[in-house]
Parts: structure tokens; C-alpha cells; sequence
């Protein structure tokens, strides 16, 4: 793929964004404050997920683990 198709390609994807999100009838600075709140709003989303979402699984492998059999430290034979 040379570099004309995939400059076409990404503004197709950019076309298709603006018409799905019904964006392209803003005016300019409109559009930048929404796509500002809107790559905000997934970044935190992306963060958040990062942050805690090992933390609950975590938690909750040893939940299961509680309750289908698995022994905690504390009553594990010396």
C-alpha cells in the first residue's frame, strides 16, 4: 500500500467518523470541542482500565478461589 491509498484510506476512516458521529454539521470550532471532550473522555476510559482493572481481577481470582476450594495462606500445614 503506497502512501496516496492509505492518506485516501485514513480520510475515508476520518469521512465515516464525521457521518457516524453526525459531527460534519458543526462548524470548525465546534468540531474541535468535540473531539476534544470525545479523546478526553476514552483517554480516562483507557487509563481507568489500565489502573484497575488487574486490581479486580485480581480480587476476584481470589474470591472464586475462596469459594470453590482454594486455601488461604493463613490455614496452609507448616
Amino acid at each position: 500500500m503506497n502512501f496516496k491509498n492509505l492518506r485516501e484510506y485514513l480520510a475515508w476512516l476520518y469521512y465515516q467518523y464525521l457521518l457516524i458521529t453526525g459531527i460534519y454539521v458543526l462548524e470548525p470550532w465546534e468540531k474541535s470541542i468535540f473531539n476534544s471532550i470525545l479523546f478526553s473522555a476514552i483517554a480516562m476510559v483507557v487509563y481507568t482500565s489500565y489502573v484497575f482493572v488487574p486490581i479486580h481481577v485480581r480480587l476476584a481470582l481470589e474470591f472464586f478461589l475462596g469459594i470453590f476450594g482454594g486455601q488461604p495462606e493463613s490455614t496452609m500445614a507448616l
